[in-house]
């Protein structure tokens, strides 16, 4: 296998000492993703990074990829907890997210020849939640690039709002080629992390083609996930992406890919069941523009949330409502307002699980999406139009997905 950033396997990977030289050294962004990280100290909140750096630029394939009997696969890196450095080989929640470069950590595993040919992108390195909405534009947009040419990407992200982009990426990438989205729990650098073995099975899931059609597909802890119904459901443990009630699409034991549910996506023919949100077809100014907010539903909950959004100029909010998807009287009455000035709202309960069926004028039903799911298809779907109906219907058939 041959990777632009290939580093050699004898290389201590658990000094963190010659992790950190290594990484100052030769990662492609180490002298401006150093203001894009986050630091994790203990049971305290992440810092909010700045603005990442992005780099779009496509790697071309190598001349050996052009001639293997190997997949190719492209793996896009953001940053995130996966590619941390912790304070030592034991400080298990003392780390710099989006410190280690993505060609690094690839070029450290073993047995990738068996695999796949790999190469990396370094499209950014910081913790998920500091990549914007026109970021996550020009992610979707790169993902599809590489996807002309390569034949699976993997993109490795923060576990914060990992849910969050990989249902835009899902909703957005045009191609049919598999695109496999993972990350960690746990820092690369301390012992018994998660990482190396999530971004191992990540390239293998990728490289198998298993996934094709599938859209995108979260993988972490040996476990399949659609990106619809995922969800993370802890701070701190491994196994903390669940998809409530409806369950995983599968796992990977080793050699052993076992996929026991699909996407109704994947049971159309090849090309005919792409996202309507197509990138291209919109700008990145278009995008930032539409203001989508959520507001929780609780015991005599204000109107003050809605009311603020509406002024901050939100084009739709998401109510996350009380059992199927009630809210306060405040709430509702300043909802009704707020539907007067045009603004289109989408109900969907905060219980965790569970249906929505109410609609009503200016309200579409949420149906089983989650408050931040329902925000990333609203949000795209007042970007490509203003017409409620329209809106409506795109909830009914991507928000349900059903078969």
């Amino acid at each position: 296998m041959k990777s632009n950033n290939r580093i050699s396997k004898h290389f201590a990977l658990w000094s963190t000492a010659a992790l950190t030289a290594l990484t100052l050294s030769l990662s492609p962004i180490a002298s401006t993703a150093s203001a894009a990280t986050v630091v994790v100290q203990g049971t305290t909140s992440p810092v909010q990074s700045t603005a990442p750096i992005r780099n779009t630029t496509i790697p071309p394939l190598t001349e050996t990829a052009k001639t293997s009997e190997l997949p190719n696969v492209l793996v896009i890196g953001t940053g995130g907890t996966i590619a941390g450095q912790s304070t030592d080989e034991t400080s298990f929640t003392s780390y710099r997210a989006g410190s280690l470069a993505i060609g690094d950590m690839v070029g450290s595993l073993p047995n990738l020849d068996k695999l796949a040919e790999v190469n990396t992108l370094q499209f950014g390195n910081s913790g998920s939640s500091a990549y914007t909405i026109p970021d996550l534009y020009d992610l979707s947009m790169s993902v599809d690039k590489a996807l002309e040419t390569y034949d699976s990407v993997v993109v490795t992200t923060g576990t914060d709002t990992m849910e969050e982009i990989a249902y835009f990426l899902d909703l957005t990438v045009q191609s049919d080629k598999p695109v496999i989205i993972t990350g960690s729990m746990r820092p690369w650098t301390v012992i018994g992390s998660d990482a190396q073995a999530n971004l191992f099975n990540a390239i293998k899931l990728a490289a198998s083609g298993r996934t094709t059609s599938f859209g995108t597909v979260l993988m972490l802890n040996d476990t399949l996930h659609s990106a619809r119904g995922v969800t993370k459901t802890n701070a701190y443990r491994t196994d903390t992406f669940e998809t409530p009630v409806l369950g995983a699409l599968g796992y990977i034991d080793g050699d052993n890919i076992r996929i026991y549910r699909a996407p109704a996506r994947a049971m159309k023919p090849e090309g005919t069941a792409k996202p309507v949100f197509d990138l291209s077809k919109i700008s990145k100014e278009k995008l930032a523009d539409t203001k989508v907010e959520i507001a929780i539903s609780y015991q005599q909950a204000g109107a003050g949330a809605i009311s603020g959004f509406v002024a901050n100029g939100a084009k739709g909010i998401v109510t996350s409502g009380t059992g199927a998807g009630g809210i306060s009287s405040a709430m509702s009455a300043e909802r009704r307002t707020a539907i007067e000035e045009g603004v289109v709202f989408v109900t969907t309960t905060r219980t965790g699980s569970g249906s929505v069926y109410s609609g009503g004028e200016g309200i579409i039903s949420g149906d089983n999406l989650s408050p931040q799911h329902a925000r990333i298809l609203l949000l795209l779907s007042l970007a490509f139009t203003d017409d409620f109906d329209t809106i409506k219907g795109w909830f009914e058939t991507y928000g349900k997905s059903e078969v």
